[in-house]
């Protein structure tokens, strides 16, 4: 049989699972590893598991969008938490050299958006998340789960806890 009838033959969770991802409701769903990111991904990702973060995903819009590369996602469970998790992003960012162009909803904390060009941070509560649900929106995007067990996040984030106390990183850049 030719090779392109066997890829046709091919479900899309096969196709998927041969290219290190998975079908999720229709979306491609992979666990990249944290290194394809850029540094400053990398640093929104850690700000935003630090504060406790729920349901941590990127979606990689290079191929679908030309406004942005990116959308990281996070959800918090309270306003306070919301504003926290925004709060850390911007001031993690802002240390390393890195300002927003434009943070909004932020008073409300329902979706807190912070612009940074090449990648955007949406910060939603729980309601909201469903509510507007960017993942079904943006399904074409490639979407990396990064807080859902067997993701890379959560490998480092056992692999963090397996240290001993003095040994322990203080974010994932130090792993």
């Amino acid at each position: 049989m030719s090779q392109k009838l066997k890829d046709q033959s091919l479900t899309s969770e096969v196709q998927a699972a041969a290219l290190g991802s998975r079908v999720a409701n229709g979306a491609h769903v992979t666990t990249s590893d944290l290194s394809d990111f850029d540094e400053r991904i990398r640093l929104t990702l850690n700000a935003a598991w630090e504060k406790k973060a729920l349901n941590l995903t990127v979606l990689d819009l290079r191929d679908i969008a030309s406004f942005t590369d990116f959308f990281v996602i996070a959800t918090g469970t309270n306003r306070r938490q919301v504003q926290a998790i925004s709060d850390e992003v911007v001031e993690r960012l802002k240390h390393s050299g890195t300002r927003a162009a434009r943070v909004e909803g932020y008073q409300t904390a329902e979706w807190i958006l912070v612009d940074y060009g090449d990648f955007v941070v949406h910060v939603f509560d729980d309601k909201a998340r469903r509510f507007y649900d960017l993942e079904r929106l943006w399904r074409e995007a490639r979407r990396i789960d990064v807080s859902q067990p067997g993701s890379e996040m959560s490998d480092l984030k056992s692999e963090a806890s397996d240290q001993p106390e003095r040994d322990k990183p203080r974010s994932l850049t130090d792993l």
